[in-house]
């Protein structure tokens, strides 16, 4: 009963995670820019996070011992270039608002996928998690390679109603990409730091210093004036972006421990797959967008996918990466 439970908040995190695009989406079309949109969403969630931790004894002391880690007093020593988790996160969120608004959820999804399942094979070959180095076996190159004929097929449904954008796509593939090695320097940080949250108050922090850098930079060439977001009170939907990103880590450090981290971020895509569908159908970010049936089947492969890959990464304990 505890794993069909852990397994079931591992989807709700994935239809979260598709939400909060929807949702950052939006946002970007209300203050006309992905990149201020993600800085607005980052800060949200950084305001909340930094509020929880505080007040947190077992935070504070989490992040104690995370500093000690990092300047080498305590060994092992933590690579700073661990702490730089957030970038990706940062290009996720911001990915969110620039591709939303012109592509819908479900096309966003399924190139976030596919980035995030063929670069997985790169993180795990490097060993960038906590957990190590993990082979790179025949099963989970045919997952990347359905993963990417996903996209391909999707793709050529959005040719044909009109709204593809070869660039948006790349770019939701290559945040995905990032991703894959979001997870595994953050999960380096929350084993250095023994405790989750101090893990994900360090991503929004990195993230939140790289979008505001990012939006400033815009602003300043693209010659558009900043556009406030609305007020909290008058619209506080558009604020909930940021807070989802906080529930995520909050649900996903207690579901992980039952499931561990492999099967938990495969559940978590089913769940993003099923709720980019779920959303365009019933909230599409373009009011005149359909959903053609490419990318239903694109869903499907990128479910058989992620299925693939659990399967055939082997249940064998990958060796422990040198810290």
């Amino acid at each position: 009963m505890q794993v069909v439970r852990d397994g079931s908040l591992a989807v709700l995190v994935g239809v979260l995670a598709v939400i909060q695009a929807r949702i950052n989406g939006e946002l970007a079309v209300r203050v006309s820019s992905g990149f201020e949109a993600a800085a607005v969403s980052f800060g949200a969630g950084f305001v909340m996070l930094a509020v929880v931790v505080l007040v947190n004894p077992g935070s504070r002391t989490g992040l104690r011992r995370l500093r000690r880690r990092v300047i080498g007093r305590v060994p092992p020593r933590l690579p700073w270039w661990a702490m730089l988790g957030g970038v990706g996160g940062a290009m996720f969120v911001a990915a969110q608002g620039l591709v939303v608004p012109t592509l819908g959820v479900a096309l966003f999804t399924v190139a976030v996928v596919a980035g995030q399942t063929g670069n997985s094979l790169v993180a795990d070959r490097l060993g960038v998690g906590p957990g190590g180095r993990r082979p790179v076996t025949g099963p989970r190159v045919v997952a990347a390679v359905l993963c990417v004929a996903g996209v391909a097929l999707a793709v050529q449904g959005g040719i044909t109603d009109g709204s593809f954008a070869p660039a948006l796509v790349l770019f939701a593939m290559a945040a995905g990409a990032l991703v894959a090695f979001q997870q595994g320097l953050n999960g380096r940080v929350a084993v250095a730091a023994g405790n989750p949250l101090v893990a994900a108050m360090v991503n929004f922090t990195v993230g939140l210093a790289v979008l505001s850098v990012i939006a400033t930079v815009v602003e300043q060439f693209d010659g558009k004036p900043f556009v406030p977001p609305p007020a909290v009170w008058s619209d506080p939907v558009l604020w909930l972006g940021g807070p989802i990103g906080v529930v995520f880590v909050t649900v996903a450090a207690f579901a992980v421990r039952g499931l561990g981290v492999l099967l938990f971020s495969l559940l978590t895509i089913v769940g993003q797959l099923l709720g980019g569908l779920g959303v365009d159908l019933v909230a599409p970010a373009n009011a005149g967008q359909s959903i053609s049936w490419q990318i239903f089947v694109a869903v499907g492969l990128s479910i058989l996918a992620t299925a693939l890959a659990f399967f055939g990464s082997g249940m064998r304990r990958p060796n422990p990466a040198p810290r």
